[in-house]
């Protein structure tokens, strides 16, 4: 399993301490996580492995004499630039699939909320596959080829313009169907690297929901829900068709074909909801031969619609854009307006035994995000194509090549929530900042007592830097202000479902000119646009510069640490190879008679946990963990409550038999303490293990240059700090318990 065999039994036992270390979101080089220069790898591959300082070289062990040894994990998740656009491209797919797990912490919202995201999810893929048909189909086989001056000058449009429409959709109409294919292929083909990697049969389940990351086999659910979205999108497409067909003189098999999709829809939002027949682990069964038998009929029943679109000789209905394709885009919009409104009833239904509503907020916020964002991009596409075929006229207006009315709202809804966000935030920051910079100014006045005038402009450095740390806390309540005008511009479809224009129609009741209007929503297509435009870069970015990725990539590596339980069109979860990767090698360490410190930085800490809670008590019992820069608490305790909590932070504590150090600083933004932040004179309780966890480290070092240097010591914020010799310090102690611990 673990790469070559010269290789994948590692170097001899030493019967000594070997310091493991889990890299955060920063995708660094495995010789700059072991702070040496040369390393060679001793397990894995090249997606992820392990590596040593090479032997022969000074210098190759760590504080303590302990043997140095990095798991690199980057590439799991990232990689070329293909999978990072793939990762872009798919971002509603996957924040629809994280809202699952950031359900409240109780037992009776994990079903309701499941199934809604699940039903939820359906409805992106449809507006995926309605927003390509919206550009096939609508605008260029019904409006411009019905358009001398669309067809004007462009050759490879012309060829097929005044045919037939049913010769025009039934060509066109695989430009859908190969967009099924495209998003089929990029669901199905990622699951190869980490197949092959299960949690070893020594595991040990705690209890705690956070030990099901990286333990069960997610393929076989992941390979029904998208048998059941590829048969979505197909009965979307087939569904499109055939409205576009309906009328007085369709024929009887039209009519037929159109029950038949709506039952396979009706059967695929059904299927998501039964969980003991989805969730089922073991591959092969009746669920499987189920969802597959139902892929397979409405791929046989997609070829049959286009055939019956193509020769069924009844006249097609007389109207400007495809029919009935504007309604069905404004009934999907209010379907997930009403699905985000009864993931929030779950969530603010769910209390404790107390009465205070529990956090769990992340789900229907995360939920409304996912579904703006695809709502945006799939407007986007079709106004910018409508921009195109329009040749420059202002597509905002009543043109003949025009996007229906419920996707000129969304953009207009996407902008007007966005310039909300934007504005509230600014108030949010001014209001907050006064409080932020007093706590700030505490924290560098107690660090820092009495500093000479000297240093006045770097204490002002160090107060913003911690001040801007804090607001990290802000955000969360900023995501939800956002969900809601999120959800509020999903409810103004119903207004284009009543045929209403927006500019008439705002213009109307608040008086703002139309003019006015249009002008707003073409500002907000290009919003999407650079929106779009700037996912991209920083997705590719992200990957390829390490300073830019500790910013960027947390969002990347959060959505992916999750498993695949509500769209299968997610990126793939990484955590199915690296918690059980990690599992196998620090058994394989610990039973070969090794002593074994397991030391993670920021994302690398919640891999450690999610490994520590499967590992059995024999080898925990020869385990430290030393963490820094950790989200564990911060972040993961805010957004996941029912996986991590109180509960299981304090059994990962337990099983390593509290030999936990964390280190904390004031100016990380990702970073915090876990059970108490330890501030100079704050008493820390004797009879509490948990509280003597936390270790605050001053950032920086100091405020003036010391003597031997000429700049000041520089502010270490999220950075890892192996080099510090500090974190040497913690290394030694924990070293030392762990040896104490075996005599």
């Amino acid at each position: 399993m673990f790469g070559t065999p010269a290789s994948s039994t590692g170097p001899a036992a030493s019967g000594e301490v070997v310091e493991l270390r889990v890299h955060g979101v920063s995708g660094a080089g495995a010789e700059q996580v072991l702070d040496r220069p040369h390393a060679h790898q001793v397990a894995g591959d090249a997606n992820g492995g392990f590596y040593r300082p090479r032997p022969g070289y000074p210098d190759s062990t760590g504080p303590a004499g302990v043997s140095l040894e990095v798991y690199r994990w980057s590439d799991l998740p990232s990689g070329t630039a293909v999978r990072t656009l793939s990762l872009v491209f798919l971002l509603p797919f996957m924040l629809c699939n994280v809202a699952v797990w950031m359900r409240p912490r109780t037992v009776g919202a994990h079903t309701g909320m499941k199934s809604l995201c699940r039903v939820l999810g359906l409805t992106l893929t449809a507006l995926y596959v309605l927003s390509i048909v919206g550009v096939a189909l609508d605008l260029i086989a019904w409006r411009c080829m019905s358009s001398p001056r669309c067809l004007s000058g462009r050759d490879w449009l012309s060829w097929l313009g005044q045919r037939p429409e049913g010769l025009r959709l039934a060509m066109l109409s695989l430009v859908p169907a190969g967009a099924i294919g495209i998003v089929w292929w990029l669901g199905a083909r990622p699951g190869r690297p980490f197949s092959a990697f299960r949690t070893p049969a020594t595991g040990a389940l705690t209890g705690h929901e956070l030990s099901e990351v990286g333990r069960w086999d997610s393929a076989p659910l992941v390979g029904r829900l998208r048998s059941i979205h590829v048969a979505t999108a197909f009965a979307t497409l087939d569904a499109s068709l055939l409205a576009a067909r309906a009328g007085p003189g369709a024929s009887a098999m039209s009519v037929v074909l159109t029950v038949i999709v709506a039952a396979v829809l009706v059967a695929c939002v059904v299927l998501v909801c039964i969980h003991p027949m989805i969730d089922v682990a073991e591959a092969g069964g009746a669920a499987d031969r189920v969802t597959r038998g139902l892929r397979t009929v409405t791929c046989g029943l997609t070829i049959l619609v286009v055939v019956v679109v193509l020769t069924d000789p009844a006249p097609w209905p007389r109207e400007s854009g495809l029919p009935r394709y504007g309604a069905t885009m404004a009934w999907i919009f209010v379907a997930q307006t009403a699905l985000l409104a009864a993931i929030g009833l779950v969530v603010l239904s769910q209390r404790s035994p107390h009465g205070a509503t529990l956090r769990g907020t992340g789900t229907p916020a995360v939920a409304a995000v996912a579904t703006g964002l695809a709502v945006a991009f799939s407007a986007e596409l079709v106004y910018r194509v409508a921009d195109f075929l329009n040749r420059n006229q202002s597509t905002a207006e009543r043109l003949a090549i025009s996007p229906p009315l419920a996707y000129k709202w969304a953009i207009l809804g996407f902008f007007l929530a966005v310039m909300g966000t934007l504005v509230i935030a600014a108030i949010v920051t001014v209001v907050s900042s006064r409080g932020r910079y007093r706590a700030a100014a505490a924290i560098v006045a107690c660090d820092f007592p009495d500093p000479p005038p000297e240093a006045a402009p770097r204490v002002r450095q160090v107060q913003r830097t911690i001040a801007r740390a804090r607001f990290t806390e802000r955000l969360e309540p900023l995501t939800v202000v956002y969900a809601c005008l999120v959800g509020l511009g999903l409810a103004t479809s119903l207004l284009g479902l009543m045929g209403r224009y927006p500019a008439d129609t705002i213009e109307w009741f608040l008086g703002i000119p139309g003019e006015l209007v249009n002008f707003f929503m073409t500002v907000g297509s290009w919003v999407i646009a650079a929106i779009l435009l700037g996912l991209v870069v920083g997705g590719i970015f992200a990957y390829r510069t390490a300073e830019f990725r500790r910013y960027v990539g947390v969002i990347w590596d959060l959505g992916t640490f999750w498993p695949r339980s509500a769209h299968p069109f997610a990126p793939p979860c990484y955590a199915e190879r690296a918690v059980p990767e990690l599992t196998r090698r620090i058994t394989y360490l610990v039973q070969r008679g090794d002593l074994v410190l397991l030391s993670g930085h920021s994302h690398g800490s919640v891999l450690l946990a999610a490994t520590l809670l499967q590992l059995p008590d024999v080898v925990c019992g020869r385990i430290a963990l030393l963490t820094s820069g950790t989200p564990l608490r911060r972040l993961y305790g805010r957004l996941f409550p029912a996986y991590v909590n109180e509960e299981a932070l304090r059994e990962v504590g337990r099983r390593v038999g509290w030999r936990w150090i964390n280190i904390w600083r004031d100016t990380d933004q990702i970073g915090g303490w876990i059970f108490s932040p330890h501030r100079p004179g704050e008493p820390v309780p004797a009879d509490d293990p948990a509280m003597r966890v936390d270790r605050r480290q001053t950032d920086p070092r100091g405020l003036l240059p010391p003597p031997s240097d000429s700049v000041p010591p520089p502010i270490v914020g999220h950075l890892p700090c192996e080099s510090d010799d500090r974190f040497a310090d913690a290394v030694r102690e924990l070293v030392g318990r762990l040896r104490a611990s075996r005599g």
